[in-house]
């Protein structure tokens, strides 16, 4: 349930990160782990214009962490790159991965106009696909989300009821 969720920026990697990159590591996604090499050494600390990394919360625990990058692929600066992405076990399918990716949009909505990225995972692609990614067959991503049909898609409807005349 979204209600009892917290989204915070990340701003370092503290003990409740930890967490999650220890059951990451554990579960065979070694990306987290990756998110710290890099964060430590200040390779990338999601601190560029429009970059963010963001945890979920939830009664104050860390159930989720995932970030927005200019895509490192790409040579255009529109195009946002969601990465390191990961949603601990006991809180799938509960809302918190929907919460996360439903931020991480809105934010990169300010900055990029594509996003894309990249997961090795059939639960992964259809998590990302039920948030209006879809397939490509890029070498570097599996999904894309085109900000601006997204945007369209989610304007409210036009009224076709008359006016009064």
């Amino acid at each position: 349930m979204a209600s009892d969720l917290e989204v915070a920026p990340i701003s370092g990697m503290d003990d409740d990160i930890a967490v999650l990159i220890e059951e990451a590591g554990s579960a065979g996604f070694p990306f987290m782990e990756t998110l710290r090499r890099e964060w430590v050494s200040g390779e990338n600390r999601f601190d560029a214009p429009g970059e963010c990394y963001l945890a979920i919360y939830r009664h104050g625990e860390m159930v989720a962490a995932g970030g927005l990058n200019r895509d490192p692929y790409a040579d255009d600066p529109a195009i946002g790159r969601i990465r390191h992405v990961y949603v601990r076990k006991a809180a799938r399918r509960t809302g918190a991965g929907r919460h996360l990716l439903e931020r991480l949009v809105a934010h990169a909505g300010t900055t990029f106009t594509r996003l894309r990225l990249r997961t090795r995972t059939a639960e992964g692609a259809a998590f990302y696909e039920t948030i209006g990614f879809e397939r490509c067959g890029d070498e570097t991503a599996t999904h894309v989300l085109d900000l601006q049909a997204a945007a369209l898609s989610a304007a409210p409807p036009l009224s076709t009821k008359r006016l009064p005349q």
